[in-house]
């Protein structure tokens, strides 16, 4: 069975190119980047070029850019660090309600370390209200965590405004920007933002790479001990050959990111109206934010068929979706994303998430839809 991918949010595969790009290190330029000798000369090489590929791409010097293991390494590294290095200063730190679990249970720990966190509400589109966090300010706040686009329902914040607000208090700002790289132009000389985590895998890039800029003025503890790799700030070899795919993933992206936000768009459009003609717009609601969000992110609730089933049949004939929520014992947990949106019992228990990416067609979306039209109807009239 041909496998209809729409779950490119989770991950993406890797391009050809990546892998072309990646091979090399593997077998011809093998040496270890710290080593002086010429095979750990020419590894250094590829890891200098890669970042300065990288760097360039997001409007941020070379020497702020640290590499990872990925997403999760860089929010881990980004607010352990910032907090150890601000303790001086006070223990508060806010975040909100919707972040990913890599900063959620991050704070929780912090937590349990004696800072403590404020988490803010966001409204039912998943939009912070800048009022609340200018409220949840106080003289001992350290730090402020908020994600540039929600990874189940693509919702934006509105990052200017936060980091503006951050900078004035002189509060460092960090930034979950994993779904949000290659999706939406970057520009760090322009954004008031001190820290931004960054992912491979979500741009056809390989697992196991990420990166953290820090701007020049941020302080921050090491995270990880053992070595003086990335200028003393990240111990462990360095993945030469994951950098250098995330570097050829980047140069990809950066040569057509405006023609994939096009068809994005118009994917996401097909497959809301195809739904509609087939369904009727009473029988699914569009979750997250109507404008303010990127559109390879479609959250849809079915009040008639449960999250659970859904997935389920979908998977059955071959389409992969998500619910966005994490697995726990083999049953659905409600995602704390919807929860956090205060939405109703009935939307929250029925949301499933499209992704939608560069291998994705508008064939791929009529079949899908009309798979999705008859599930609904096949369970709803039982």
């Amino acid at each position: 069975m041909t496998i209809i991918y729409l779950d490119y949010a989770a991950t993406t595969p890797v391009l050809p190119e990546v892998v072309d790009a990646m091979l090399p290190y593997f077998t011809s330029f093998y040496g270890n980047a710290s080593s002086t000798h010429s095979a750990g000369r020419e590894a250094r090489a590829a890891v200098h070029q890669a970042r300065d590929t990288i760097a360039s791409f997001i409007g941020c010097t070379s020497s702020q850019l640290v590499f990872t293991s990925g997403g999760t390494e860089s929010n881990n590294m980004a607010l352990f660090g910032a907090a150890a290095a601000q303790a001086g200063k006070g223990k508060h730190i806010i975040t909100v309600q919707t972040e990913h679990h890599a900063v959620l249970h991050t704070c929780e720990q912090l937590e349990r370390l004696g800072y403590e966190v404020t988490y803010l509400p966001v409204d039912t589109t998943g939009r912070i209200r800048l009022e609340d966090l200018q409220q949840a300010i106080r003289p001992d706040t350290i730090l402020i965590s908020i994600m540039y686009v929600n990874n189940e329902v693509g919702t934006m914040q509105p990052l200017q405004q936060i980091g503006e607000l951050a900078r004035s208090k002189g509060i460092i700002f960090h930034v979950d920007a994993v779904q949000a790289l290659g999706h939406i132009p970057i520009d760090l000389n322009r954004l008031p933002v001190d820290l931004m985590s960054f992912s491979a895998h979500k741009l056809h890039g390989p697992k196991g790479i990420g990166a953290l800029y820090i701007a020049k003025h941020a302080k921050l503890e090491p995270f990880m001990y053992g070595g003086n790799q990335e200028r003393k700030r990240r111990a462990g070899t360095e993945n030469t050959a994951a950098i250098a795919g995330f570097s050829k993933a980047v140069k990809i992206i950066d040569s057509n990111m405006y023609e994939m936000q096009q068809k994005m768009e118009k994917l996401r459009l097909e497959m809301v109206t195809r739904l509609d003609q087939l369904l009727g717009n009473e029988q699914f609601v569009i979750n997250g934010h109507p404008v303010e969000r990127l559109p390879h992110i479609l959250n849809i609730s079915f009040p008639a068929v449960s999250t659970e089933s859904m997935l389920m049949n979908l998977d059955l004939e071959g389409i992969a979706a998500a619910s966005g929520s994490a697995c726990t014992s083999g049953s659905l947990e409600v995602s704390h994303v919807l929860k956090a949106m205060q939405l109703s019992e009935a939307i929250m228990k029925s949301a499933v998430r499209f992704s939608f990416g560069s291998g994705t067609t508008s064939k791929e979306i009529e079949i899908a839809a009309h798979k999705i039209a008859t599930i609904v109807n096949r369970i709803r009239n039982n």
